[in-house]
């Protein structure tokens, strides 16, 4: 039984979540401040801790932040009224899990405590998993012999089984859709429907009547009611291929069906209630996003919530030729042809090409080599690359200064870029040609904290 502490100086809401989560199966533990709340944290063992983000003495942000030096992993949810939301997405940059508005629903609140503690189930147990030595995940038509992919099943296999939001990230054809759907068939939905929708193949226009549904003469040309996306997925899956892409107004919607799992058709009053599981998937740094405007900060760590990076294929080659021998075999028999192998020096010129597009360009290729190939056997011959070799460690040194990888090079850009400006965020950003938001973000990232402007002569 999971022991949540409810932090929040209005006795009446207070006394209410206590009833409520304990009537839900919780042990609770209260405090009025967050002083008190601090002393309960010290002796008793909490698995969440549940706070209103405003309080008398101790303010949220303040606690937040000593609780997180407490128990670094700890679960915290915040509280926060509907006018303060970027309050509560800072509170998610110190640490915070999720956060609630306020006014909500006592049911809200119970799906956002259950989510976050499957994630720090699963957290924990793959931590476990990835101590335990030889364990080993196989799933079809996955090749993952290498310990990057290894990594990424483990997270995969401990996901699955909960119903938590999963952020896909990684270049064009490293797999995502595979994962998607190996996520969803490992599922307790597994039953339901898979239903995927790519942001980018839809005009924008057309995207929210797609992911939404329309109502007969909600436009010109909508000659009857039509169901969309999200309906369709309901009591399954939903994969949102390049989330990065949604146009801001959608963005709106889609921050509100994930946090309320309730939204209405174009043109239609009633509202529908669903029941989706929500996989993004990305080839985009949604970072960068984030800094450069285009993306919402609230919807990011909604969708962030259990985040799996899928590594390109050229940080692990050893998996390719268990690839090629996996693609052989299955052209060979939609070719019907009676394929021996792959030559060494075919293997060898496919293991020394850089892998721009990933798998898939990787399966092209081999799918070329059998339509091709006029023996049993492919040869070096038979092995047609679309673009230029992998780039040796001798090019990229002319680039890069030698020993020095990129992000290396522009974490000492800018640290030299603030001591020239003699730590004048505005001047160091004018001098690198970045935002000064963007800047913040990087020297965050570098561990030089956000203190007040020094005065300098322009």
């Amino acid at each position: 039984m999971s022991t949540i502490l409810i932090i929040e100086d209005e006795a009446r809401m207070r006394r209410l979540l206590e009833l409520d989560l304990a009537e839900a199966g919780f042990q609770t533990l209260s405090a009025p401040n967050a002083e008190a709340g601090l002393d309960l944290l010290r002796r008793e063992q909490v698995d969440l801790l549940l706070t209103d983000l405003k309080l008398p003495g101790m303010g949220g942000l303040e606690l937040l932040q000593a609780a997180k030096r407490l128990h670094a992993a700890l679960p915290v949810i915040v509280m926060t009224a509907f006018g303060t939301v970027e309050t509560a997405v800072e509170a998610m940059k110190a640490g915070a899990s999720d956060y609630v508005l306020k006014p909500f629903s006592l049911a809200e609140m119970r799906m956002v405590i259950e989510r976050e503690l499957d994630v720090r189930r699963l957290r924990e147990e793959n931590r476990s998993l990835r101590e335990a030595l030889g364990h080993r995940y196989d799933f079809p038509n996955v090749v993952a012999r290498s310990a990057r992919m290894q990594e990424v099943l483990a997270m995969v296999e401990r996901v699955a089984a909960t119903p938590s939001t999963v952020l896909l990230g990684g270049e064009s054809g490293v797999g995502k859709d595979l994962i998607a759907r190996i996520i969803h068939q490992r599922s307790s939905r597994s039953a339901g429907p898979f239903i995927k929708i790519n942001s980018t193949a839809i005009p924008e226009t057309l995207l929210e009547s797609e992911l939404f549904g329309y109502e007969k003469g909600a436009f010109t040309g909508a000659v009857a009611s039509k169901p969309g996306k999200f309906e369709m997925a309901d009591k399954g899956t939903l994969l949102l291929d390049e989330i990065g892409d949604v146009p801001a107004a959608t963005q709106v919607k889609l921050l509100r069906v994930l946090q309320e799992r309730e939204f209405e058709r174009l043109g239609g009053n009633r509202t529908i209630k669903i029941d989706v599981r929500l996989i993004a998937a990305t080839n985009r740094d949604l970072r960068a996003a984030l800094e450069q405007g285009t993306f919402r900060e609230d919807l990011y760590y909604r969708l962030n919530v259990v985040p799996i990076d899928i590594p390109p294929l050229r940080e692990h080659k050893e998996d390719i030729p268990d690839l090629v021998n996996l693609f052989l075999a299955r052209f060979a028999k939609q070719s019907s042809k009676d394929f021996t192998g792959i030559a060494p020096e075919a293997l060898k010129k496919i293991m020394d090409f850089h892998w721009p597009g990933n798998v898939r360009q990787l399966e092209n290729i081999i799918e070329r080599a059998t339509a091709l190939a006029p023996g049993p056997v492919i040869e070096p011959t038979d092995i047609h690359l679309d673009s230029a070799p992998s780039r040796s460690q001798d090019s990229s040194a002319a680039l890069l200064p030698e020993g020095k990888t990129l992000d290396q090079w522009e974490d000492e850009m800018i640290r030299e870029a603030y001591r020239r400006a003699n730590g004048n965020k505005s001047q160091a950003a004018r001098m690198l040609g970045l935002s000064r938001n963007a800047l913040r973000y990087r020297l965050e990232k570098i561990g030089i904290r956000d203190e007040p402007e020094k005065d300098t002569a322009d």
